[in-house]
């Protein structure tokens, strides 16, 4: 779980077997970050190096970022735009 304190949102990823549905991800299930700037090579390799894959999202993200599958599936945007104007 991250957030920050006293923020009216959080981020909470969950695993187990316990869970009633497996994992069934599609392109659209997208976890957007907006860094503002550029994407740093090294973390993008980290990424890799963990076992996630760098894959295209179309022409729209693949201008304004980096996205990067997760072993599951899941994809990870690393937007280079910010979010006051990610609307443009």
């Amino acid at each position: 779980m991250l957030g920050w304190p006293d923020a009216p949102w959080h981020l909470e990823l969950v695993a187990g077997e316990n869970l009633a549905a497996p994992p069934a991800p599609t392109a659209e299930d997208l976890l957007v970050l907006y860094l503002a700037g550029p994407v740093d090579d090294a973390l993008v390799a980290r990424l890799v190096a963990a076992g996630g894959v760098r894959v295209s999202q179309g022409p729209y993200w693949d201008r304004w970022g980096v996205t990067v599958a997760d072993p599951d599936g899941y994809r990870l945007v690393l937007s280079t735009r910010s979010w006051s104007n990610s609307a443009d």
